[in-house]
């Protein structure tokens, strides 16, 4: 009796959504990642061919599902908008993130943001931001051919992806939008549309208003003519 051999199955190799890690060690950080994330979705919101995610884990290789770093926040142009549980580069027409922002924490240290640094030169990261939001302390850094060289003046810097704009004042850093409009957190977006919606009121009832006195204006002018007429006096002749 010949016995059929069974070729060896090879086992699905699983890639996790979740590293178990927090997305953020403490509440500032947690607003950092919230506010650049947020209000690159408000800048591209327009452009289908941009991705970006906050704290989402990305695989490069496939195959190894121990090859993974999960940017605090990340963009990707090219790539379509949408949910994901993880960016499996070789799913996204094997397009790296451009860009990438890390926003540090006490729970960060040197080795280990060395280490993502070496991740993101390796695996084609274009632009490179750390912000230490206790130091108030931007790094950047921007591919030239197979490494990611430091931004020497970093202040005033214009992201050549994002053609957004990072000034570093005195107790805070400050990333505006091309049209010169400032990254606002959630709070802030809700005061200037409730502000912006108390100037359309107030127009509105400007407009009201003048449109009364023009109507007002206008029955006194045809007062005034029914009166002549009542006297004989016809105003056309006048």
């Amino acid at each position: 009796m010949v016995q059929q051999l069974v070729p060896p199955t090879t086992p699905e190799i699983i890639y996790p959504d979740s590293d178990g890690q927090p997305m953020a060690d403490n509440t500032q950080q947690f607003q950092w990642i919230v506010l650049i994330k947020e209000n690159l979705e408000i800048l591209f919101a327009d452009v289908a061919n941009v991705f970006i995610a906050g704290d989402l884990l990305w695989y490069p290789v496939e195959g190894n599902n121990k090859i993974r770093q999960a940017p605090d926040v990340m963009v990707a142009w090219e790539r379509p908008k949408g949910k994901r549980g993880s960016y499996k580069q070789w799913l996204e027409g094997n397009i790296p993130p451009q860009v990438v922002f890390e926003i540090l924490s006490p729970g960060n240290y040197p080795m280990e943001m060395f280490k993502k640094l070496l991740f993101y030169q390796r695996h084609g990261v274009q632009e490179y931001y750390i912000y230490d939001p206790d130091k108030i302390y931007l790094t950047g850094f921007i591919r030239s051919g197979d490494w990611l060289e430091p931004i020497e003046e970093i202040n005033g810097w214009v992201s050549p992806q994002l053609n957004i704009r990072f000034q570093l004042i005195e107790n805070n850093l400050e990333i505006y939008r091309p049209d010169g409009r400032k990254f606002l957190n959630s709070v802030e977006l809700e005061q200037l549309r409730e502000e912006e919606s108390q100037r359309g009121q107030q127009e509105s009832q400007r407009a009201q208003e003048a449109l009364a006195q023009l109507e007002a204006e206008k029955q006194r002018y045809q007062s005034l003519i029914e009166k002549l007429r009542d006297r004989g006096i016809d105003p056309e002749q006048l």
